[in-house]
């Protein structure tokens, strides 16, 4: 049966999630270090500017708008210091989202593959993926620092597609940010909101094409029966 999204009918194969704000919520814990780390330099962070010029960004992005005075040399210290604090604060704090761990084992059940398509920082990254015991569940995870183009670029999720050898009609993304909708979007993913750290009005703008609250949100299943029938 599959899943109409324009002229296009899905058959999934694989789902993408992004890390921060998907796989857990961290958001609280990056606002707070935000303010903490940023207070110095006489910014005050509220939640609308977090909002706007933070979330679901890399470090070298945010740090480059707001203090364009450091160097290149003086930013990455600043966002080593800020990673450094959330893994320090995270470590008692992380817990996968709700439905998390029944989704992952429905994936398997289906025979569907796996992936991780972030832009945090890879220290941090891998702190959390073994912190929530993930890495057994996933083949594939994308860093986008490690790549040239970060999100909301496309590259990362298109790579994501590529190291798990699915098209973009086979595959389902799972984001929170805008800037991470923009860039699954991009790659021509159908993309699904998680309404963790933004409204649902914020994510169907820019591309999302359903939101849930967390995967035991009752919209979700539906969506993918449809998907896998």
């Amino acid at each position: 049966m599959g899943l109409e999204w324009g002229n296009v009918r899905l058959m999934l194969s694989a789902i993408l999630f992004d890390l921060d704000g998907t796989l857990a919520n961290t958001d609280t814990i990056h606002f707070a270090i935000w303010q903490d780390i940023l207070h110095p330099y006489g910014i005050g962070v509220d939640r609308s500017l977090y909002d706007a010029t933070f979330s679901g960004r890399l470090n070298v992005d945010i740090i480059a708008d707001i203090l364009p005075q450091l160097s290149d040399a003086e930013g990455k210290q600043l966002s080593d210091r800020k990673e450094q604090q959330f893994r320090e604060r995270a470590a008692n704090e992380l817990v996968p989202l709700a439905g998390l761990e029944t989704l992952l084992q429905w994936t398997v059940e289906q025979g569907i593959d796996r992936g991780v398509v972030t832009n945090a920082p890879a220290a941090n990254a891998n702190f959390m993926i073994d912190a929530l015991k993930l890495r057994p569940w996933f083949s594939t995870i994308v860093i986008s620092e490690q790549l040239p183009q970060g999100k909301p670029h496309p590259l990362p999720y298109l790579t994501g597609l590529t190291k798990l050898g699915v098209a973009a009609d086979q595959a389902l993304v799972f984001e929170d940010s805008p800037s991470g909708i923009r860039s699954a979007v991009a790659a021509g993913i159908f993309t699904i909101g998680v309404t963790s750290t933004h409204q649902p009005t914020a994510l169907l703008q820019v591309g999302a094409k359903h939101t849930i609250a967390d995967f035991e949100d009752a919209a979700l299943l539906p969506i993918l029966e449809r998907l896998t029938q």
